[in-house]
């Protein structure tokens, strides 16, 4: 049964046991205004030997949004909703790309994940794990940690 079900999954996902990997990384909280910085570290295959590059997000209820992607070459295209505040760029020498969202708000709250796009450029093939951020003004406040007497 485990053979199964591993069987599907590798059919379904089939970069789930390849060498191509990207890794999304980032802060977990963003206060309101500010700009989110992300980057996605892709490792088995060069960004600027083919492909596109994307970033995704999934809101809070599992809706899907095409944010932005950098081809290969490094021409660049987004989504006409963010086009005003986003950017994306990327580092070849370290095989990275970025993804910069401006003057964020409660609503921008989702799980951000790159991708690699092939065919028509929106396909997906291979997809990072994601990285959740949280927009809001609340103060992340470290434990107190007190000498017992």
């Amino acid at each position: 049964m485990r053979v199964l079900i591993l069987l599907c999954l590798v059919t379904a996902f089939p970069g789930i046991l390849s060498d191509v990997q990207l890794q999304e990384s980032g802060p977990d909280l963003v206060k309101p205004s500010q700009s989110l910085s992300l980057t996605c570290t892709v490792t088995g295959y060069s960004i600027t030997s083919g492909y596109t590059w994307h970033w995704i997000r999934q809101f809070p209820g599992n809706k899907l949004e095409w944010m932005a992607y950098i081809h290969y070459s490094g021409n660049t295209d987004f989504n006409p909703s963010l086009k005003s505040r986003i950017s994306i760029t990327r580092d070849t020498s370290k095989n990275q790309f970025f993804l910069q969202l401006n003057s964020v708000t409660a609503e921008d709250t989702a799980t951000y994940y790159c991708a690699r796009g092939y065919g028509n450029y929106y396909a997906m093939d291979y997809w990072g794990q994601g990285t959740s951020v949280t927009v809001s003004s609340a103060k992340t406040t470290p434990p107190s940690v007190y000498p017992l007497a």
